[in-house]
C-alpha cells in the first residue's frame, strides 16, 4: 500500500521525462573550520567557490576532512568556523531538511521494511507530495537509473550496485539543489565500482546539478570531477582540473597522490644555474630545462638549490639516454608493460608501451632511460614545493609566472 498523502502545490513541472525546474545551485565556502570539543583541529579555513552544475570531487587519504567538509556543507556536523552558502543563501544555522540538499552515503541506508519504490517516494511522501506526483517523479527516475524492474523488491533481494542505484533515486527525486555524495562506491567490488562510475557521469549529464563527491580513490576523482580538491591532515592542498593536478602538481604530497602508478621521485638532485641557464641535476646526468621553465625560474628569481626531481612513469623513455637502472620487477599488462626498477637507490617505475619495443626489459637486465627536461617537475628540498606552479592563463599570455602558495 502505498502511503497516503495530502495535496500540496507541486515544485515539479511536468512532462514525458525527468523534469527539473531551472535553480541556481551555486555553493560557497569561506574560511570553513571544524574543531572538535578536545581541541583537535579537523579542517582547517576550507575556501571553495563551487559554481552552478559544477561537479566538485573532494579527494584526499583517510583523515584528511574531506568528509567532514561534506557534513558539514549537509548540516549534519556543526560549523566551528566560517560560512557556508547555498544558492545565495548563508546556511549556516539552518537546518539540514531546509538546506534543498540530498545526501548519498557511503552505506546504503535503505529502509529493509520497505520495497524499493516505497523506499524512493518515502521522502516526497514526508513532504506531503500529492500521490500521482509522486509515482510519476519515482517512475521517471527509476527508468534513469535502470531500477524500473525491481521496484517491487525488497533491498536484500537487490545487488550492491542495484541497492546503490536505489540511494541514488532515493535522492534523485527530491529533487535538490546539491548532490552530496560521501564514498558511494567504495562498498563495490573493483568491477561494479568501474560500472557505476560510467553511470554516475551519464546521471550527471541527465540531471545537470550541482555535485560535491566524496572519495579516498583518485581514479574516482580523476574520472569523475570538473575540478578537484586535494585535502591532507584538515588543509586544502590544491584545487584544479585534472589535468592541472596531473600536470602541475603544487606540491610532493599531490604529486605523489595523484597518478597511477604514483610518481618517481628522485632524491639528492639539484638545479643548477650556469651562465644564466637552468639544469636540473639528476645523479650524474643534466638536463637542460625548456624555455618555459627557464622563464618561469627566471621572473622569479630563482636560485640554484637542491631539489627533488619527479618524473610520471609515463614519461620514462627506455633504451637510450642519460640515465641506467636495474630491473627488478616485471609487469606484462598487454598493451604495456610496468617496470619496477633502481636507480642508484631511488625506485623507479616505469610504463612502457610493448608496440615496438625492442629493448630486453626481462628481470635482472640493466637499462638505459631517459625523459624529456619539460616533463621534470622540480620541488624545493626544503618546502616540498613545487618551483614551477603556474596557471593557464599565464601560460596563454606568454608570463609563466608561479602562483604564490596561500593554502
Amino acid at each position: 500500500m502505498r502511503p497516503a498523502v495530502k495535496p500540496v502545490a507541486a515544485r515539479h513541472s511536468g512532462g514525458g521525462r525527468f523534469a527539473r525546474v531551472s535553480v541556481m545551485a551555486e555553493v560557497i565556502i569561506k574560511d570553513l573550520k571544524k574543531v572538535y570539543d578536545n581541541d583537535v583541529v579537523a579542517v582547517h579555513d576550507v575556501n571553495l567557490h563551487i559554481k552552478d552544475k559544477e561537479f566538485i570531487v573532494l579527494v584526499g587519504p583517510s583523515g584528511c576532512g574531506k568528509s567532514t567538509t561534506l557534513r558539514m556543507v549537509a548540516g549534519l556536523e556543526d560549523i566551528s568556523g566560517g560560512e557556508l552558502y547555498i544558492d545565495g543563501v548563508l546556511v549556516n544555522d539552518i537546518a539540514p531538511k531546509d538546506r534543498d540538499i540530498a545526501m548519498v552515503f557511503q552505506s546504503y541506508a535503505l529502509y529493509p521494511h520497505m520495497n524499493v519504490y516505497d523506499n524512493m517516494a518515502f521522502a516526497l511522501a514526508l513532504r506531503r507530495v500529492p500521490q500521482d506526483q509522486i509515482d510519476k517523479k519515482v517512475r521517471e527516475v527509476a527508468e534513469i537509473l535502470g531500477i524500473t524492474q525491481y521496484l517491487e523488491r525488497k533491498p536484500k533481494a537487490l545487488s550492491g550496485g542495484q541497492r546503490q542505484r536505489v540511494a541514488i533515486g532515493r535522492a534523485m527525486v527530491r529533487d535538490p539543489k546539491v548532490f552530496l555524495m560521501d564514498e558511494p562506491l567504495s562498498n563495490l567490488d573493483a568491477k561494479l565500482r568501474n560500472q557505476m562510475r560510467a553511470e554516475i557521469i551519464k546521471l550527471r549529464q541527465r540531471i545537470n546539478t550541482t555535485f560535491m563527491y566524496v572519495t579516498h580513490d583518485q581514479t574516482e576523482a580523476m574520472t569523475l570531477g570538473d575540478r578537484i580538491v586535494i585535502m591532507k591532515d584538515g588543509v586544502v592542498n590544491q584545487i584544479g582540473t585534472p589535468e592541472d593536478l596531473f600536470d602541475r602538481p603544487v606540491n610532493l604530497f599531490v604529486a605523489g597522490f595523484i597518478g597511477t602508478p604514483i610518481m618517481n621521485f628522485f632524491e639528492g638532485c639539484k638545479l643548477l644555474l650556469e651562465d644564466g641557464v637552468y639544469y636540473a641535476q639528476i645523479h650524474d646526468a643534466k638536463f637542460k630545462l625548456d624555455e618555459f621553465q627557464q622563464n618561469a625560474l627566471k621572473q622569479n628569481g630563482q636560485k640554484a638549490c637542491d631539489v627533488v626531481c619527479g618524473i610520471r612513469p609515463c614519461h620514462v623513455t627506455v633504451g637510450e639516454g642519460e640515465l641506467t637502472a636495474k630491473v627488478e620487477v616485471n609487469e606484462m599488462l598487454g598493451s604495456e608493460v610496468n617496470l619496477h626498477t633502481v636507480c642508484d637507490g631511488d625506485e623507479v617505475i616505469m610504463v612502457i608501451p610493448t608496440m615496438n619495443l625492442n629493448v630486453d626489459v626481462s628481470m635482472g637486465t640493466e637499462i638505459k632511460f631517459s625523459t624529456q627536461p619539460r616533463l621534470i617537475q622540480l620541488f624545493d628540498k626544503e618546502t616540498g614545493n613545487n618551483l614551477i606552479w603556474y596557471d593557464k592563463e599565464s601560460v596563454e599570455a606568454n608570463a609563466p609566472v608561479c602562483k604564490t602558495y596561500n593554502f
